[in-house]
């Protein structure tokens, strides 16, 4: 049997800050070419990336998740080292505990020991990248053109980032909202502020237009999302006179959005508001768009209830079917086929001190091992 437990310390000790890949995909790669996956490596321009199969027909039942993690800060405020894996009053400390090393070893884990003890009619991939905490244009992105390229193909996936905000168990995400980012430059004349005549002061409008965005309900929530959001995250003008009319202003909003909306709708949106503003104050506003993803959900159905139903089995507790919180790879496995998250408690994630219960892991485990019995047993979904 494969201890997840020993193989999250093993990747814990891997310092895969992104984009190193310190040693985690190498470890994995070994493992599961010694399980009897081919692997390959799918790197671009210089990320980390896995894609291992086992088996050749279908159905096919996908795993994704991420080696890199975000970087431990200042080392001195952990109680623990933060590559070190300590075990301490039941947890497991160190970064990517939580995020998501331990979901990568429990589904290794499951699937590893699944197909040695119950070969399926069917087969199993693993997809493992080291982009998800960055800019993830090289990680899950780049696996899924080269499936496309070599006639690779999943039909359902799970994303092993974890799930559940205080108790194992109690969620599983079947979408995920859209994130879009807006850089806003509003420009106009500087000069001294004795002779605003002289001058075209930007910041009005630039405030205006914020407002006006701020203050719209983009939508009540739809039947699967909550309310979208839009938040204003800064606003800079580089001006440490008090006597100068600034030439130029800035600023960034980030709005969450649900399935009411796409990520084109929202753009001109704000451009038209822009154009407003700019007209009514003389000045000019130019609006920049990055899109980090646009909002997905995979309808509940038999795979949802086949997920759910196999953490209730291993948990005792119904798991709520949720859409909230950021991004994640799924993001980009929603195009290829359907996709649900399921993991462990993320409280942790990202902060000083990350930690996860050794129970939840091997629990994880469990959970992942009855979906793979589960879903080969009823021939897919």
């Amino acid at each position: 049997m494969t201890d997840p437990v020993d193989l999250t310390a093993a990747l814990v000790r891997c310092p895969s800050v992104t984009p190193e890949e310190g040693g985690a995909i190498e470890l994995l790669q070994r493992m599961l070419a010694e399980a009897g996956f081919s692997t390959e490596r799918v790197d671009r321009n210089g990320i980390a990336n896995l894609y291992a199969r086992w088996g050749t027909g279908g159905p096919t039942l996908g795993f994704n998740g991420h080696t890199d993690v975000v970087p431990p800060g200042e080392r001195s405020a952990w109680k623990h080292d933060p590559f070190a894996a300590e075990i301490a009053g039941g947890m497991l400390h160190g970064r990517g505990a939580a995020d998501m090393k331990s979901g990568v070893a429990a589904f290794m884990a499951a699937a590893v020991d699944f197909v040695a003890e119950a070969p399926p009619q069917g087969s199993v991939v693993i997809a493992i990248t080291g982009d998800e905490e960055g800019d993830a244009a090289d990680g899950t992105a780049a696996i899924l053109d080269w499936m496309a390229t070599n006639g690779e193909r999943m039909d359902h996936c799970l994303v092993g980032e974890p799930t559940c905000p205080e108790n194992m168990g109690e969620m599983i995400k079947i979408g995920r909202r859209g994130s879009m980012t807006a850089y806003l430059r509003a420009y106009g004349v500087q000069g001294h502020v004795a002779y605003p005549h002289l001058a075209k002061n930007p910041l009005p409008a630039l405030v205006r237009l914020l407002d006006r965005l701020a203050s719209r309900k983009l939508d009540e929530g739809t039947e699967h999302f909550d309310p979208s959001t839009l938040a204003v995250t800064t606003i800079d003008t580089g001006n440490p006179a008090n006597n100068v009319i600034p030439g130029e202003a800035r600023s960034t909003i980030n709005i969450r959005f649900n399935d009411a909306h796409d990520s084109a709708e929202l753009s001109r949106w704000i451009e038209e508001e822009a154009d407003l503003a700019a007209k009514e104050f003389g000045v000019g506003i130019a609006a920049r768009f990055t899109v980090s993803g646009e909002s997905f959900v995979t309808p509940p159905g038999p795979f949802t209830d086949l997920v759910a139903e196999a953490v209730e089995a291993e948990t005792g507790i119904k798991p709520k079917l949720s859409t909230s919180g950021g991004t994640s790879d799924a993001r980009f496995i929603k195009n290829h086929c359907p996709v649900v998250e399921v993991g462990l408690v993320g409280a942790t994630m990202h902060k000083v001190d990350e930690r996860v219960a050794v129970a939840d892991i091997v629990a994880l485990k469990d959970i992942y091992g009855r979906i793979l019995r589960d879903y080969f047993a009823a021939e897919g979904v």
